[in-house]
């Protein structure tokens, strides 16, 4: 497919890799089916970019845009409902193929994250698999070079997003579905929710060591600005240099959208800061 950028005509590349993992790239390489493995042939940077539920196929491209234009490949991690509900059978399964990406192509340096929504959750999955394999994962650790946080969920609101994200315009269906939640998580503590909060204490323990931006806004009910300070004065607490930006009126997993030129320029300076993209020119 062609995605028109800049005014010009630029080949897009979206390759699925599984029911959840989808390579955005400038460039169409071949993928083994089996292993993940992408024919590279170069080193390349890359963003992995865990997105919210129900996320439109037009809002991934437009977030993964920003990372193209500097020539990263995104690997877009996408979860479905039940995955959420069934950690064991859905979420883990998932975090252990995207594990297997990062692990198997090696050629992919720097990395990047930059998660939105229930994304953090699942990548806590991630981090739980490789806190208990510390040495096999360490050069997935030392390759990531910082991380982006935009709308963070805490677990303590799923039942509060979801219903939205599923059904945005059925109020009646999005109460059912969050009473039902509610019964979910504290009827099957074992098999889901106790898995929410393993994920959860990974997140706030930072295996991966780096910084964190951290976006969100003041009137978002599901990554509410309380539950973000937390997570910013545990990682300073812990000495993770964390930065900063709460909107005033734009909603969840819309920051982007109402205001790019801001976001953008929110990003670019945080990854300059942390060398992953080269320093402004002061001539």
């Amino acid at each position: 497919m062609f995605l028109i950028l800049n005014n010009a005509a630029r080949y897009l590349s979206t390759q699925k890799i599984n029911k959840n993992l989808y390579l955005i790239s400038n460039e169409r390489s071949m993928i083994d089916p089996a292993s993940y493995k992408v024919d590279l042939g170069k080193s390349k940077a890359l963003a992995v970019m865990p997105t919210w539920l129900m996320a439109k196929e037009k809002h991934i491209i437009k977030n993964a845009k920003f990372y193209l234009d500097y020539g990263f490949d995104v690997l877009n991690i996408r979860l479905q409902m039940w995955q959420l509900l069934w950690p064991r059978k859905g979420t883990q399964v998932v975090a252990t193929n995207a594990l297997k990406f990062l692990e198997v192509n090696e050629n992919y340096f720097p990395i990047v994250l930059h998660g939105f929504s229930i994304g953090g959750y699942l990548w806590g999955e991630v981090l739980v698999q490789m806190e208990a394999d510390k040495k096999r994962y360490q050069t997935i650790v030392s390759k990531t070079s910082g991380q982006i946080w935009d709308s963070l969920a805490d677990i303590t609101q799923i039942p509060i997003g979801t219903p939205t994200a599923m059904f945005p315009n059925n109020k009646f269906l999005q109460s059912t579905l969050r009473s039902y939640l509610i019964f979910h998580m504290n009827f099957f503590d074992k098999i889901a929710t106790c898995h929410y909060r393993k994920s959860r204490t990974a997140f706030f323990n930072n295996m991966l060591g780096t910084s964190m931006l951290i976006i969100g806004s003041k009137v978002d009910p599901v990554a509410t600005e309380e539950t973000l300070r937390t997570l910013k004065d545990h990682m300073e607490k812990n000495g993770t240099k964390v930065y900063w930006k709460i909107w005033n009126d734009s909603q969840h997993v819309s920051h982007l959208f109402k205001y790019p030129k801001e976001y953008h320029e929110i990003m670019t300076n945080y990854l300059q800061d942390v060398k992953v993209l080269p320093p402004r020119s002061t001539k």
